[in-house]
C-alpha cells in the first residue's frame, strides 16, 4: 500500500499552446484570458486541474473517482457517503426532498471528519486539491495538498477573433456566420506546490496520487519511467489548437515544511527567447525553435533534490 508523502515538492511546469484558445474568459465572449498591462496570456488554475481530473477518471481504478464532473451536481455525492457509512449517518434531508440547511450545519465534528475521510479515499481531486463540502449534507471543507497559480505566457500574445461560416443551418438556407478566437502561439510558465503537512488526514494523498498527478502532467512520474499519455491528449479539440506539454522541472525537498524558499528554486528556471529571435524581432511561434530553458544548479541546497521530468 502507498504511503502518504512526507517530502515538499514545488514544481515549475512550461506547457504551449498553438493556434488554439487555451482558456477562453467567459465574460469576453470566449476570448484567450490577457493581461492587458502586458498582453501576456493567463490560463487559470481551474483549467489545468480540469484537465488533470479528466485524465485521472479516463484511468480509472480505486480511489480515482472524480468529485467534480461537468453536469453532475455535488451534494448527491456528499449524501452517499453519510448512507455507506456503518451505521449510516444523517443525510440532512427532509421528507419533502429538501435539505435541512439548519441541522446539516450543525453536524457534530466527529461525523464531519468520517466523511471526510471517505470522500479523500474515493475521490483523486478531493484527495488532491481539497474542496468546498459544506453544501447539501455537509462535509465541510478540506484544504488540499496541491496548488496551482495561474500560468502566464513568458512573452505577449496576440489574440485574434476570426469570423467563420457555417454552409447549414437549421432555419436559413444560406447558413450563418460565426466567430472563432485563438492565439498563433503562446508559451506558459505555471508554479505548483505539494504540501506534505496537507497531504496528512484525511486527505492522505499518497506517493502513487503524485505519480498520477506527475503523469497527468507530463506523461510521466520518473526520470526511468518511459513516456505515456499526458493530460493533453484525449483533449484535444480544434478551440484548444496544439497543445503540449514542454517542460516539468520539480524541486523535492527533504522535509515535509521545505528546506529553501519556493520563490527562490522557481527564479532558478530561466526560460528566455533565443538571441537570433531577439534580433529578428519576430514573433516566436515554436518552443524548440525560439526559446531556451536553463536551470542554475549553482548553491542549491543539499536538502534540495532538483529533479527534471520534461
Amino acid at each position: 500500500m502507498s504511503t502518504v508523502i512526507n517530502n515538499r515538492y514545488d514544481i515549475v511546469y512550461l506547457f504551449d499552446c498553438k493556434d488554439g484558445n487555451p482558456n477562453g474568459d467567459p465574460d469576453a465572449a470566449n476570448a484567450p484570458r490577457i493581461d492587458p498591462q502586458d498582453m501576456r496570456g493567463l490560463v487559470s488554475d481551474v483549467c489545468l486541474k480540469r484537465k488533470i481530473r479528466n485524465f485521472v477518471l479516463s484511468t480509472g481504478g480505486a480511489g480515482n473517482d472524480i468529485f467534480i464532473q461537468q453536469k453532475s451536481p455535488l451534494n448527491p455525492r456528499i449524501e452517499q457517503a453519510c448512507l455507506e457509512r456503518k451505521p449510516p449517518l444523517p443525510t440532512h434531508r427532509t421528507a419533502d426532498g429538501k435539505w435541512d440547511k439548519k441541522g446539516a450545519k450543525e453536524r457534530p465534528p466527529d461525523q464531519i471528519e468520517k466523511l471526510q475521510v471517505a470522500l479523500c479515499a474515493r475521490y483523486f481531486d478531493v484527495r488532491a486539491f481539497g474542496g468546498v463540502l459544506s453544501t447539501g449534507p455537509n462535509a465541510g471543507q478540506i484544504r488540499g495538498p496541491v496548488q496551482f497559480t495561474f500560468s502566464r505566457s513568458i512573452d505577449a500574445v496576440q489574440p485574434l477573433d476570426l469570423g467563420i461560416t457555417r454552409v447549414a443551418d437549421v432555419d436559413k438556407p444560406e447558413g450563418e456566420m460565426g466567430r472563432k478566437n485563438l492565439i498563433p502561439y503562446g508559451l506558459y510558465r505555471c508554479q505548483g506546490f505539494i504540501s506534505a503537512n496537507l497531504a496528512k488526514p484525511p486527505s492522505n494523498f499518497t506517493e502513487d496520487d503524485l505519480a498520477t498527478l506527475f503523469r497527468a502532467l507530463c506523461g510521466r512520474a520518473s526520470r526511468n519511467e518511459e513516456f505515456t499519455r499526458n493530460m493533453f491528449m484525449g483533449d484535444e479539440s480544434s478551440s484548444h489548437g496544439l497543445m503540449a506539454p514542454r517542460k516539468l522541472v520539480v524541486f523535492k525537498h527533504q522535509s515535509p515544511l521545505g528546506n529553501a524558499p519556493a520563490h527562490q528554486l522557481f527564479d532558478r528556471v530561466i526560460v528566455k527567447l533565443k538571441p537570433e529571435v531577439v534580433a529578428s524581432k519576430r514573433a516566436p511561434r515554436s518552443f524548440a525553435e525560439d526559446y531556451a530553458v536553463s536551470i542554475n544548479r549553482d548553491d542549491l541546497s543539499r536538502n534540495v533534490e532538483l529533479i527534471e521530468l520534461l
